[in-house]
Order: C-alpha cells, then sequence, then structure tokens
C-alpha cells in the first residue's frame, strides 16, 4: 500500500525536504501532485524519517500546503525499446516529437553501473567519423571515450552534427551502427539545428536524441546524460549494436551540479564545484566500452566548452584523467577560417595504435600519422623563427616546413561541413602534404613505407 503525504517541510530553489516519512530509499522516484498537475522528483538524501527531493520540472508553482507527495518504490527508469531509434525525447526520456509513447519492451534503471573491468574486451577497429584529422591523427576506436576541449564561440556543435551524418563503422562493415544524442542546456536554435540538420541528411532514422533546453529545470540535465547511456547500453549489450553516444555539453551538466550541490548546503570544493564532481563524470565516462559476449560496444565522444579556453580548469582537467585521449578546438585556427578548428598537437587518441594499421584501415597509418605529427610541431619552430629573422632568412628546409605548414591547415585539417573522407582519401592527403618535405626529413616512416607510398613533389622547370 502506498501512502500518500500532504505537504512540505521546505522548497529551497529545486529541491524540497519532506519530513514524517517511512521506507524512503536514495534515488527513489517520487510522484508530486499539485493543483491537478504531476512532477516527478528523486530522493537525493534519506535522514531518519528526513528527505530532500530534487523536482524535474521545478518548483515554481508549489508551496509548503497543496503539494501531495507519493512514493512510488522504484528508482528512475527509462521505457526501451527499438523503437527508440528515430525518436526524439526530453531530458528524462519522455518522447517531445509527437509520435506518442515507446511501447516498452523493457524498462531500466538509468542509474546504471559502470563497467566492470574483468568484463571488459580491449577495444579494437576504428569508427569512421569523415574528418581527415580525427580519422587520421586522433582516430576513435569502438568503446573508447575521447572528449571534445571546445571553447564558446567555437564550432563544436558543428563539429558534433557532422560526426552524427558522417559516422559509421568503415566502408566494408554490415554491422548494425546507431548513435544516441543527448543535449544539455542547448538554447532553442540550436536544438532545431541538431534536428533540421539529421533530418536533412537523412541520418535520423538511425539516431536517438535526448534534449534538455536551456529553460527546462536545471536538474532534468542532471539526468538526461544518465538515460541516454541507459539507451545505449541497452541497443548495445541486449541488440548487439554499436552505438556512439555524443554528449553535448558535459559543461552544463557539471554547472548544474554545482547549483544543486549549492541549494543542497554543501562544502564546495575547486572553483565552487561539489567534492564529488570526479566521481560523477566517472560513474558517466566509465559505461563505455565493450563486453566479453556481446556484439556490441558503446563509444562516447562528450562535447565540454572550457570557461576561458582553460584547459586546466575542474572540468576538462578533471576528463582529462578518466577518458582516453582528447580532441583539442583552436581559436586561433578559426580565426583563420579552419573548420573544424582542430589542434593537432595538443589532441591525441591513446588507443588508436590499437585499431588502425593493417587489417583495420591500412598498413602506413601509424607510421604516416606520427611523421605528420613531427613535422607539425617542427612548422612551429619555422614559424618562430620566421617571426624573428624574417621568411627570406630560412634555410630551404624551413621554408619548406612553412609550405607544409599551410597545405596541412588548408587542406587536410581544413574541410567542409558536408565533406565525408574516406579512410583511404585521408591517408592519401596526407602523403600529398609529406612530398613536400625532402625525403631525409621523414624520420618517423619505415623504410619499406617510404618506398611505397612517398613521391617526392616535382620541382618547376626553370624557364631559360
Amino acid at each position: 500500500m502506498s501512502i500518500e503525504y500532504l505537504g512540505l517541510s521546505e522548497i529551497n530553489g529545486p529541491l524540497i525536504a519532506l519530513e514524517g516519512i517511512r521506507d524512503a530509499s536514495y534515488d527513489e522516484i517520487v510522484e508530486l501532485s499539485v493543483e491537478g498537475k504531476r512532477k516527478l522528483g528523486r530522493i537525493i538524501e534519506v535522514y531518519e524519517d528526513k528527505a530532500v527531493i530534487q523536482v524535474f520540472q521545478g518548483t515554481e508553482d508549489m508551496s509548503l500546503n497543496n503539494t501531495h507527495t507519493k512514493m512510488t518504490g522504484r528508482p528512475m527508469e527509462a521505457s526501451l525499446s527499438t523503437d527508440i531509434l528515430g525518436r526524439i525525447f526530453n531530458g528524462v526520456g519522455q518522447p517531445i516529437d509527437g509520435l506518442g509513447h515507446i511501447a516498452a519492451e523493457i524498462k531500466r534503471d538509468v542509474n546504471g553501473q559502470p563497467l566492470n573491468p574483468c568484463s571488459r574486451e580491449y577495444p579494437r577497429n576504428y569508427i569512421k567519423t569523415g574528418i581527415s584529422t580525427i580519422d587520421c591523427l586522433t582516430t576513435l576506436i569502438r568503446g573508447q571515450k575521447l572528449p571534445i576541449f571546445s571553447g564558446n564561440g567555437l564550432p563544436h556543435d558543428q563539429l558534433a552534427a557532422q560526426i552524427v551524418k558522417q559516422a559509421s563503422l568503415g566502408e566494408n562493415s554490415d554491422e548494425e551502427f546507431a548513435i544516441v544524442f543527448a543535449a544539455m542546456g542547448v538554447k532553442h536554435d540550436v536544438a532545431d539545428f541538431f534536428r533540421r540538420t539529421f533530418e536533412d541528411s537523412g541520418a535520423s532514422s538511425h539516431v536517438v536524441m535526448y534534449l534538455n533546453l536551456a529553460n527546462d529545470p536545471v536538474v532534468e540535465r542532471l539526468i538526461t546524460p544518465k538515460v541516454a547511456l541507459t539507451a545505449a547500453e541497452y541497443l548495445a549489450f541486449e541488440k548487439g549494436m554499436h552505438i556512439l553516444v555524443i554528449l553535448t555539453d558535459m559543461t552544463s551538466f557539471a554547472e548544474a551540479m554545482r547549483e544543486v550541490s549549492s541549494s543542497k548546503g554543501e562544502i564546495p570544493s575547486r572553483k565552487g564545484y561539489p567534492g564529488y564532481l570526479y566521481s560523477e563524470l566517472a560513474t558517466l565516462y566509465e559505461r563505455a566500452g565493450i563486453v566479453k559476449g556481446s556484439k556490441g560496444s558503446v563509444t562516447q565522444i562528450p562535447i565540454l566548452t572550457m570557461p576561458n579556453d582553460d584547459i586546466t580548469h575542474p572540468i576538462p582537467d578533471l576528463t582529462g584523467y578518466i577518458t582516453e585521449g582528447q580532441i583539442v578546438l583552436d581559436r586561433a585556427l578559426h580565426q583563420k577560417a579552419v573548420y573544424p578548428p582542430i589542434s593537432v598537437l595538443p589532441s591525441l587518441s591513446r588507443l588508436m595504435k590499437d585499431g588502425i594499421g593493417k587489417g583495420y584501415t591500412r598498413e602506413d597509418h601509424q607510421d604516416l600519422a606520427n611523421q605528420l605529427f613531427s613535422s607539425y610541431a617542427r612548422v612551429g619552430e619555422a614559424r618562430n623563427l620566421a617571426s624573428v629573422i624574417g621568411e627570406d632568412e630560412l634555410s630551404p628546409v624551413d621554408k619548406n616546413y612553412l609550405k607544409f605548414g599551410t597545405a596541412m591547415e588548408q587542406e587536410f585539417i581544413a574541410q567542409g561541413h558536408n565533406e565525408d573522407r574516406t579512410i583511404l582519401d585521408t591517408l592519401n592527403k596526407g602523403w600529398e602534404l609529406l612530398s613536400i618535405l625532402p625525403r631525409d626529413e621523414l624520420d618517423r616512416v619505415d623504410t619499406k613505407i617510404l618506398d611505397q607510398y612517398y613521391h617526392a613533389e616535382e620541382e618547376p622547370a626553370e624557364e631559360e
């Protein structure tokens, strides 16, 4: 028999306090009724006969006297079936596309657990994004978590949309692939941009969207990535699909945590964020991976905007500890009108060596990537030297590096918003760039691979 409680003890922002309750559990969902309106809440703190409850739809029209509270005895659950593909949901998993409710095959607790390390399988194989800088230099591997570090005003939304449109398991794969896209705290125009882009490109049929808008309640933002990852785990580990999860923007998630923590009166840690920010982020990120005995995989691309472009800020700093690399967007490249403005040197993928090369992409991939990194690092030195002594005083080799750097930014890093390059196109383009440099400068490539793929750039014939 469920007991209904009338009235509240306290209302503080998105939180309410209730006294005199019995048998309440942490993370239990409660139903709140206010003058005929039904709301959902989640118990986030229990002490003797007192409970603190997060209200997902906000507490604006609630008062201490007119609120009825009923315990459900269950945690937050998501309704799941393969029908979620092609659908759009709000932050707590309710359909908002006008196509009716999901006929649930199963209901799952959204407070899933990180994957047990003993049950994990080592990530292999790559996911093609069609973006040269990612596919060649920071290759995304199935089961990996590879964040994008961006900044305010940089085109991370366009990059996320392009990855959704173009991502696949490669040209020769016949395995099932789908994308779970979760947006937290986005404005209406950004949400419409994502909707339109996915529909116009035809990608929406294999995309599940969870949208938490900027004017939606803050506490809903805390549950959105959990609902999205629960859907991803269902499709991957029960339906055998390979799932790419894109979470944007994790900074909004962390800001919501800070706001709720402040409302609870908790002692803040770095820059006002709660001390458990690391464990909360780890709980989300560690739900990516491959489980032994399962055909599917969950791969994550969390996107976060670094406040003031500060990579030492707590959010990117803690994210970097947990994830296997990062893709960093660069404001200087963006100001040169280079899209996507991916900064090559601080970006890396720690798992790429195990999912590329012969049998996966092409045998020259690793050597080519190493050489492009090395040569582009030398470009910075040549540019610094040119700024001191002038470009005309540089050696012929340094002038070649300047030419290589410009070509790499304009032809390799830069590509169109709808340009989908195959992995072979990307690798061949990389060798075209290296042909600008003398052969004896390519010291990161095996001699046999150099003999096969390196073709020196022909010098123009001098006129008599």
